[in-house]
């Protein structure tokens, strides 16, 4: 873990805490995976990745997260974009 990652590291933990008190289920199975998988590029500076699983987890919460877990998604998203990770495809609107 370097100085740069480390906050979105710390923040990739918490949300991972949250993800895991869903109720049990295959979405749920789904989305602590693909966060996983995030984590791990992170780590591992892989932008391809990081772009690739945060469109994913997203789009994962929409579907089965609560406000408090989208809120600690967009602090993550926060945090790797002043690290300097591009965590979308595009720019948005």
């Amino acid at each position: 873990m370097s100085e740069r990652t480390a906050p979105s590291l710390a923040k990739l933990d918490d949300l991972l805490a949250a993800l895991k008190s869903l109720p049990a289920g295959s979405t749920k199975d789904e989305l602590v995976e693909t966060t996983e998988a995030l984590r791990r590029a992170v780590a591992a500076f892989h932008m391809e990745a990081i772009r690739f699983r945060m469109h994913n987890v997203e789009r994962l919460l929409k579907t089965a997260g609560s406000p408090a877990q989208h809120q600690a998604f967009e602090e993550l998203r926060h945090a790797l974009e002043t690290a300097g990770f591009h965590t979308r495809s595009h720019s948005a609107p």
